[in-house]
């Protein structure tokens, strides 16, 4: 087949190299916040909840800035702060300081077996924001992994969720607004662009918030909670969202959403090696029936 040929194929059977690259990003973006439940506990050895969260964000602005600096990029437009407000609220502050804040008294398995049900949130968000309608077959399997991660929660808390699952459900609400919102701006500017502006859009609360938690909170400073805090702060909360905001740009939000299917699975395995959790017996087999769906 030559160029030309490849060029004129129609586009429901020429390569689709957009697609590839997109689910690709996606997918290493969910391979690195898998990680970041267990980071965040580990930084909790040393650091209060805003502390954490605080020193998180700060820290990721630092970085933001540099990149932006050194990128010469131009300011967003007016009509893309409001968007770009939502991702600070929802990604930057709101998810990181409520489960930080829940992982406090739940174990990382635990906490990334309700947050299982965050594509579907997310999805709804987008289906929302942008009037696009996933398919029967996609909400079927969406509300079918959400109503697994309900049935665990209720199982692990006897019928009655505790505020730590509160905490993550609130925390997943806010945090599918910026997913959807972010995914969005992708379409118009680069990935790195969206969260880095975000990011440094949120700098200013992030500095009151860790001066709040550096004077109200004790601080242990180890490697441990050293490499947590570093890991949160350049890969949670600023590497892993450029390849999760260019992937989203790539294969669209409720695609890129269900790949994050497999994140609570993911972060099992690392709880029970970095952690050394015991797992309940519900949590892989739910983790597994989301990943499933």
């Amino acid at each position: 087949m030559t160029a030309h040929d490849s060029a004129t194929l129609p586009s429901a059977i020429a390569p689709q190299r957009g697609t590839t690259s997109g689910t690709a990003l996606a997918a290493l973006g969910v391979a690195f916040f898998s990680l970041s439940f267990p980071a965040t506990a580990w930084s909790l050895t040393g650091f209060g909840p805003w502390t954490s969260t605080g020193l998180r964000g700060a820290l990721a602005g630092v970085l933001a800035a540099l990149y932006l600096l050194a990128s010469a990029a131009p300011l967003p437009k007016r009509r893309h702060w409001p968007g770009l407000l939502v991702v600070s609220g929802g990604c930057v502050l709101g998810f990181p300081l409520l489960t930080t804040i829940a992982l406090r008294t739940s174990s990382t398995a635990h906490s990334a077996v309700v947050i299982g049900v965050l594509p579907l949130a997310t999805a709804v968000v987008a289906a929302l924001r942008t009037g696009r309608r996933p398919s029967r077959a996609f909400w079927a399997a969406a509300l079918a992994g959400a109503v697994a991660v309900l049935g665990f929660t209720l199982l692990q808390s006897h019928g009655r969720p505790t505020v730590a699952d509160l905490l993550l459900f609130v925390g997943v609400v806010v945090c599918a607004a910026g997913y959807a919102e972010g995914g969005r701006l992708s379409r118009d500017l680069p990935g790195a662009q969206v969260i880095a502006w975000a990011v440094l859009a949120a700098l200013p609360v992030m500095v009151v918030t860790s001066a709040f938690g550096l004077a109200t909170e004790p601080v242990r400073i180890g490697a441990k909670a050293l490499v947590g805090l570093a890991y949160i702060a350049a890969v949670s909360q600023f590497g892993g969202f450029v390849l999760w905001y260019r992937g989203m740009a790539g294969i669209g939000v409720p695609r890129a959403s269900q790949l994050q299917l497999a994140q609570p699975l993911l972060t099992l395995v690392w709880s029970v090696l970095l952690m050394g959790e015991h797992l309940p017996a519900a949590a892989p087999v739910t983790a597994v029936v989301v990943l499933v769906c």
